[in-house]
Order: structure tokens, then C-alpha cells, then sequence
């Protein structure tokens, strides 16, 4: 095995740019000229099985749909679009984006192994692979549903864990989660920054995550790559996250530092990922290598980075079982979170399993999805205003905004800190012999809970 050097990231970014630019420019002329679209670029990352301008006619969309698309969409290029946009229901999958947050804990029994162990740099090489294990679901290509200001999404029966998540913002879109077991707590502001580039779309994840290891307190923040979104309109959709992964020990120093490949010619070095786990003096004391939609390996190493004498590569995460043709590329955790087999028995009205447009589209009614869709962003519009008009201000419930701005690599952060608020509501109803058996299925989809709520 070849392991990963220290000096890795030397020229990374511009060996990332020289390929992509020369793809670019071989690709330009044949496929761009093919279809009439100057600086749309149309990659296969996969390569090799066909020809540039069959893959130019792939995707989801019939070629009317994307030319009224492109027209519609080509003045945004080189904005941030995270909400000034209305998109399409048939681009969509049947899920939210707080719904996405929590995909993040299918793997979080890594996260109990860290709290358990006592070597504090095998505690980063658990965490570190719990906070890559998501990137295979993130990789789909459909989009998740913007939430609804005031929507939340719940996650019960899973690893011990209570999860919750708001949505605390609209404009910019912020959600805010929380999700507690008796190993760990999970913290994060989610806040996306996006750049349109025609027909690619680059993410920032300007947000901050914190998970607390109970057993010793130890503080974990977690900085991931951007994620760059290829052939939004034209070809075959894919996502790619080239950068850098940290994970920082913010109570001893330690701190894990992965670097993620970028998708090279014919899908060279797709998925691939390594990198180290340092000491407080950024000393390598573990390599991690491997690939995020497969499997993670470690391996104790020496001050050059080498693997040490006697030691063997070992794996610690690897890919769950997952449907075959799924239709939404779904793993089967996706599906469990997306039914109400992990829902509380008190489902607050708010959560997004019971959006009409998700449910429509989940069921195969795409005019019913869009109409839906349409229906609730006026009515969010609507309150809005009602809301302005009353002087009223919207104030998140079981989030709290604190006076604490993060820097992050992509612009600062105001921050949410969870409350407590909804731990407290569910142990009452839990402990509550009152209250009545609901289906929960039949519960209208409601969140607006602050038309009443002024500011004192």
C-alpha cells in the first residue's frame, strides 16, 4: 500500500484546476457546440461506456424542459441561488433538507465507540469516519425540499437517540439540530452559501458542527469540504466534495485532517480520500485511508508518516447494505427516516413527513407535488406578511439565536443553540397517561405556530 504523504495538498487546487480546464477545453468544441451552449460544460465522470454527445442527451429532464430551464437560469450565473429560486418538483427527491441533516446518524454507533475508547487519537479516527460515512447519501443527485420556516424534523428508535431539527431561518435559509443518546450530543448550524456556474453548482457549508463525548467531555467541531454539483442541466447529474475534511479536539489540540480527491479524468480518484490523525503538536500519529462510498481503514504510523513496523491496515467504517434500483437512490436508512417508524408517538404537526408536496411526490403525483409546493411557499410568503404587518417576529421554538458568531472558511455564522424545550415536551408526553392514541399519518401538516407570537 502507498500511503498518503504529508506534503499531499502541495498544488492541490491547481492540479484540480489544470484538469478540469483541460477536460474543459477537449470537451468544448464537441459537446458544447453539439448543443448550442457556450460554457456549459458535460462530463461523464464515470467514463469510457459512451460517447460525449449520447451522454450531452442523459438526465432527467426532456430537451424542451431543460431549454426553457437554461433560459430561465443562465442570468444567475456566478450568484448564490440558495433561495432566490423556485425550482421545478420533478428535480426533486421526497425528502427535506432537515430530513437530509439527519442522515448523518445512520453511522452514529461510531460516535459511540469514540466516547468508549480511551486512545484519544483512535476517538478521532471513529469520528472522523462517522462524519465521512454520509457523504454516499449525499452523493444523490435529486434535491431535498427547502424546508418551511418553523418545519421540523424528528428522529426517534435509532441508536438510543432522540433527534430534532428547526428550521430557523428563511432568508438566509439556517436550520439548526440536536440530537442526544447516552454517549454523545450533536450540535449544528447548518447555514449553505451556493455559487451558479450554468450547469454546475459549487456548496459551501458555511455552518458549524459540535459533538460533545460525554464519558470525558471532550468537544469535537467539524469543518467538511465544499461539494461541487456537475451537469445540473445538461448530462448526467453527479457530486463531487474535493477538499479538505478537519476535525478538531478542541479540549486536547488533536485533530484529524482528510483530504478528499477530486473526480479526474474517466472517474480517476473518485470517491478516494486519506489523510492523518495529528497530535496538538500536528505530529501524524494514524493514517486513514479509503474510499467515502465503500469503506474506511486506518493504521498506526510513525513521524514521516509511514505505517509502523508490525501494524496492518484495519478497517472501521464500511457501506450498510443498500436497495438495488432504487428508484431515489435511497439507503435503506433514508427510507427508515423518511417513514414514521422512527417518528415519537407525539409527532409534532410541524414535521416534515407530513408536507403534502413531499408526500405527493413520494407517492408518483408530480402535479400534485407542485401544486403543493406552490401552495405552501405562498403561504409561507403570506405569513410573512402578516407577520410584518403585526410587527410580530418569528422566533425559533426549541432553538434559541446566542450572541456568538463563528468564522468558518466560507463567511461567518450566527449560531443556534439548542434549548431544551423539546427534550422537556417529550418526556411529558412520554410519562403522560392522557394522552390519546393518534395516527400520526392523518395529522395536517402545520408550521406555522408563531401567527400569535409577538415579541416581548
Amino acid at each position: 500500500m502507498s500511503s498518503p504523504k504529508k506534503d499531499q495538498n502541495t498544488g492541490f487546487f491547481a492540479a484540480m484546476t489544470s484538469g478540469l480546464s483541460m477536460f474543459s477545453n477537449a470537451m468544448h468544441r464537441s459537446v458544447n457546440g453539439l448543443l448550442g451552449y457556450e460554457g456549459v460544460e458535460v462530463i461523464n465522470p464515470e467514463g469510457g461506456k459512451e460517447d460525449a454527445e449520447e451522454e450531452a442527451q442523459r438526465g432527467r429532464w426532456k430537451q424542451e424542459e431543460r431549454d426553457s430551464y437554461w433560459k430561465m437560469m443562465h442570468k444567475y450565473i456566478g450568484s448564490d441561488i440558495t433561495s432566490m429560486v423556485t425550482l421545478p418538483v420533478l428535480i426533486f427527491e421526497p425528502m427535506t433538507m432537515l430530513q437530509k441533516v439527519a442522515e448523518l446518524m445512520e453511522y452514529s454507533y461510531l460516535l459511540d465507540r469514540a466516547d468508549e475508547c480511551e486512545d484519544p487519537y483512535m476517538r478521532l479516527v471513529y469520528a472522523t469516519s462517522w462524519a465521512i460515512s454520509v457523504y454516499y447519501a449525499y452523493q444523490r443527485t435529486w434535491k431535498p425540499f427547502n424546508p418551511i420556516l418553523g418545519e421540523t424534523y424528528e428522529m426517534t428508535n435509532h441508536g438510543g437517540m432522540r433527534f430534532i431539527a428547526e428550521q430557523v431561518s428563511h432568508h438566509p435559509p439556517m436550520s439548526a439540530a440536536h440530537a442526544e443518546n447516552e454517549h454523545f450530543t450533536y450540535d449544528v448550524t447548518s447555514k449553505l452559501k451556493t455559487k451558479f456556474l450554468g450547469n454546475s453548482l459549487d456548496v459551501y457549508p458555511v455552518g458549524r458542527t459540535h459533538v460533545t463525548l460525554k464519558r470525558d467531555g471532550v468537544v469535537l467541531d467539524l469543518v467538511p469540504p465544499p461539494t461541487k454539483v456537475n451537469n445540473l442541466i445538461f448530462g448526467r447529474t453527479w457530486v463531487d466534495s474535493p477538499g479538505e475534511m478537519i476535525m478538531t479536539n478542541t479540549t486536547t489540540g488533536d485533530k484529524a485532517v482528510l483530504c478528499f480527491q477530486p473526480c479526474g479524468w474517466f472517474g480517476a480518484n473518485r470517491y478516494e480520500l486519506d489523510g492523518y490523525v495529528y497530535n496538538a503538536a500536528e505530529e501524524p500519529k494514524i493514517l486513514m485511508t479509503g474510499k467515502w462510498n465503500e469503506s474506511i481503514s486506518y493504521q498506526p504510523c510513525d513521524l514521516e508518516g509511514e505505517p509502523l513496523p508490525g501494524t496492518e491496515l484495519k478497517e472501521v467504517w464500511h457501506l450498510a447494505d443498500i436497495p438495488r434500483n432504487d428508484k431515489f437512490q435511497y439507503t435503506h436508512f433514508a427510507h427508515k427516516i423518511n417513514s414514521f417508524d422512527t417518528a415519537p408517538k407525539k409527532l409534532l404537526a410541524s414535521d416534515s413527513r407530513l408536507r403534502p408536496d413531499r408526500y405527493a411526490l413520494e407517492k408518483g403525483d408530480l402535479s400534485k407535488a407542485g401544486a403543493e409546493k406552490s401552495s405552501l411557499e405562498e403561504r409561507q410568503r403570506a405569513e410573512k406578511r402578516a407577520r410584518e404587518a403585526k410587527g410580530q417576529k418569528f422566533k425559533p421554538r426549541w432553538f434559541d439565536l446566542t450572541d456568538q458568531v463563528t468564522p468558518t472558511p466560507w463567511g461567518d455564522l450566527e449560531v443556534y443553540q439548542y434549548n431544551g424545550k423539546y427534550t422537556e415536551c417529550m418526556a411529558a408526553s412520554d410519562t403522560s397517561s392522557s394522552v390519546e392514541e393518534v395516527d400520526i399519518k392523518s395529522i395536517e401538516f402545520n408550521p406555522w405556530q408563531f401567527d400569535n407570537l409577538s415579541e416581548e
